[in-house]
């Protein structure tokens, strides 16, 4: 390996050393604030060495990982978000009686497993970084040992991500099977030159899109994925709702980057067909949720439905549009769970709706926030959800794919009424659940300003993001 080599996999070298230095220092001393520090230290230190990876930009790293301007775009974008989970997580973590040291570990290896997804070429790199991002995510999620609806919802997302790492690996010895590669552009070219006539490899396909179905949680797959939302520490939560979808959902636009492999295919009405269920069953099903974190989880499986407008597009805006509504999704959904983070107690989170009665009256900068992230998940006016479903639709209609801009269009509408409900309940006389909620700290409000900034400034100058993604998601 070259010394360029080391330079473009800095920020993946910096992920995976950090948590081996880190378990040497909690072995010497456990300090929650030095462990911060340190897992604060080397986020910020990957994201550095992000410029001078793509001063070299694209080199192929060995068969298994690319890394160019796509890779780079992505990997800031994680290890932009899991900075924000790790601000949200130190005062949540102080509240609760458990070791908090692990927790950063496990964070960073998330974010490690993430970034390799985002980077690879190749199948084999694609599954090893599943399962570092799952293994850290099973332990995260049940963190709160004392938790029996953590407990729970640990073994419901260890099923559900067994069950979709087999479905994957048969897919992809299948597929292996047939086109003798387990590359991305191998892959394309076999799938593009045998069509349908090859039942094998359109089977292996499937199974693969069927694996990663479940780790989107789209419709159908998205059995237990609201239990586990519910069940997971709040900062976890939305670690789960934006890295683990956002990775896999950059590895899935990286594997169809030809729109042509999806035109007039069997896969094309696959795809199709899951994007319409989750918009419906996401909206529909949040109608009835009392339960803010549940709620939640509803509306990001509507948003993946969304999100494959853009992917099945095949105008020159399709990345653009796709790229853009993930990292207003991001701010949007971090800063949601957030709030949820900043207002939890000590054995507890604040997820139940009646708890947000009369927020406004007690919290008012609280409740702005929470009231600017939920009008930018419906899509309100100068908000990044905003601009994000117009790039959503302008791609929709540039590939005349009318069915799935009339479900977006309709299911947006679906999607208002269960926001509003919640903003109303922010502004109504409160409740005495609502009075339980303890003081916020310092460092949680200074995240939650910084991701209104965020929100505010992609929904009324998106023009420096939009130059951004289109110069470093240019093939």
């Amino acid at each position: 390996m070259s010394a360029r080599d080391i330079t473009a996999l800095m920020p993946f070298l910096i992920l995976a050393a950090a948590p081996v230095a880190i378990m040497l220092v909690i072995a010497v001393r456990r300090s929650h604030i030095l462990t911060f520090a340190l897992s604060t230290g080397a986020i910020v230190a990957a994201l550095a060495s992000i410029p001078s990876a793509a001063a070299i930009a694209p080199r192929q790293v060995s068969a298994l990982l690319i890394i160019d301007a796509y890779a780079l775009f992505f990997t800031g974008l994680i290890l932009l978000a899991g900075l924000f989970v790790l601000l949200l997580s130190y005062d949540y973590l102080k509240r609760h009686e458990e070791s908090r040291e692990e927790y950063y570990l496990l964070l960073l290896t998330a974010l490690l497993g993430s970034a390799i997804i985002a980077a690879s070429d190749h199948f084999v790199s694609f599954f090893l970084g599943l399962e570092v991002l799952s293994v850290s995510l099973y332990a995260l999620i049940a963190y709160l040992r004392i938790s029996a609806l953590c407990i729970e919802a640990g073994i419901k997302y260890l099923i559900l991500a067994a069950f979709s790492s087999a479905i994957l690996l048969f897919g992809t010895a299948l597929v292996y099977a047939r086109s003798g590669t387990l590359t991305l552009a191998g892959v394309a070219r076999a799938m593009a030159a045998a069509g349908p006539a090859e039942p094998g490899l359109m089977a292996g396909a499937v199974l693969i899109i069927v694996g990663i179905g479940f780790k989107l949680a789209v419709v159908p797959f998205h059995m237990w994925a609201p239990d586990v939302y519910e069940g997971a520490p709040a900062p976890v939560a939305g670690l789960v709702a934006t890295v683990s979808k956002g990775s896999v959902f950059a590895f899935l636009l990286r594997y169809f980057a030809d729109p042509g492999l999806l035109s007039g295919s069997v896969l094309a009405v696959l795809f199709t067909l899951i994007a319409v269920l989750s918009m419906f069953a996401g909206n529909l099903l949040a109608l009835f949720q009392d339960n803010v974190k549940r709620l939640l989880a509803y509306s990001s499986i509507a948003h993946m439905g969304y999100l494959l407008v853009a992917f099945l597009a095949s105008g020159p805006h399709r990345v653009m549009a796709a790229v853009f509504y993930l990292a207003a999704y991001f701010v949007t959904t971090l800063g949601a769970f957030g709030i949820v983070t900043v207002l939890s107690e000590s054995g507890r989170d604040a997820d139940a709706l009646d708890e947000y009665r009369g927020l406004f009256y007690r919290r008012p900068w609280i409740a702005g926030v929470f009231t600017a992230m939920l009008l930018s998940l419906a899509g309100i006016p100068l908000t990044a959800g905003f601009i994000g479903k117009f790039f959503m639709i302008a791609a929709g209609v540039a590939s005349s794919h009318w069915l799935l801009v009339a479900s977006l269009v309709i299911t947006s509408a679906i999607g208002l009424f269960y926001y509003l409900r919640v903003i109303v309940a922010l502004y109504t006389p409160a409740t005495p659940a609502a009075a339980e909620m303890g003081p916020i700290r310092p460092l949680g409000t200074i995240t939650l300003a910084v991701l209104v900034v965020l929100l505010l400034g992609l929904g009324v100058y998106p023009g420096p993001v939009t130059d951004l993604i289109s110069a470093m998601t240019a093939r």
